[in-house]
């Protein structure tokens, strides 16, 4: 965990050190800002929503095997759950879109 926040954080000073040698005029470096922010949203909207979806299913897929008679009882909550989650994830696909936008 140690070594994956030092390479984040060594990733984003890398490219906040980099991105003024593309800057083309004064706003370009909020325009960049915004773009790795929308960027950061969707990418961290769809790791929440694979974690989610997966603990989902696994939870699923345990309550079937304790008491397989529930089956169709949890595989219609599962599949509303399911939904719900990547409906989150392609809500903040549409704000980063809007986001992306403003640049």
């Amino acid at each position: 965990m140690k070594k994956l926040i030092t390479t984040m954080l060594s990733l984003a000073a890398l490219m906040l050190i980099a991105m003024p040698a593309f800057a083309q005029d004064g706003n370009s470096f909020a325009s960049g800002l915004v773009a790795i922010g929308a960027g950061l949203a969707i990418s961290i909207a769809a790791l929440g929503g694979t974690m989610g979806q997966g603990r989902a299913a696994a939870s699923a897929v345990e309550g079937i095997s304790r008491n397989p008679q529930a089956a169709p009882r949890v595989q219609t909550v599962l599949i509303i759950a399911l939904a719900m989650i990547e409906s989150q994830v392609l809500f903040s696909l549409v704000i980063a879109f809007i986001i992306s936008g403003k640049i």
